[in-house]
């Protein structure tokens, strides 16, 4: 199996608001950069949907270290909380449901199929590409602005 590093970020202006996400995936010298928006979301579902875009792109098995300052998502990927919540029929206890449970299914079915390691960076700290995805997250939620309100999609 290759080794891939995928670093991802999720911006949003007013929660819910226009969102952004952006993620980086790198093998050896190889990089592609991914970003897009959606008109009216959340952070949370911005930072979990720059992880599925960026899995969606691998059409085979991979080793990945993947990096994201979203506690939300390493610790419920980490702690195993979002396999529970799954278990439990999307509900993190008998009274509260689990929210952007679309989101987490899609992740959970493609983290599955690889050796997936995620870990937390501190945001806004310095991280090189940590700073990269936040500015493409942030960009293209603000390109929102200048395209009619439709969100896009993007890859370089």
């Amino acid at each position: 199996m290759k080794k891939v590093k995928i670093f991802t970020d999720g911006a949003c202006s007013g929660n819910p608001g226009p969102g952004g996400w952006a993620a980086i995936l790198k093998f050896d010298d190889f990089e592609k950069k991914i970003c897009g928006s959606e008109v009216k979301t959340t952070n949370n579902r911005m930072e979990l949907t720059a992880i599925i875009k960026a899995l969606e792109i691998l059409e085979e098995p991979h080793y990945i270290d993947a990096y994201s300052d979203s506690r939300y998502i390493v610790d419920a990927v980490n702690k195993g909380w979002a396999k529970k919540w799954r278990a439990n029929n999307w509900m993190r206890d008998k009274k509260n449901p689990a929210l952007n449970s679309d989101l987490w299914e899609r992740l959970l079915d493609l983290i599955s199929k690889h050796k997936f390691n995620l870990n937390w960076v501190h945001g806004h700290s310095g991280h090189p590409e940590n700073e990269e995805c936040d500015k493409m997250a942030v960009d293209s939620w603000k390109k929102l602005r200048t395209c009619s309100g439709k969100g896009f999609y993007h890859e370089s």
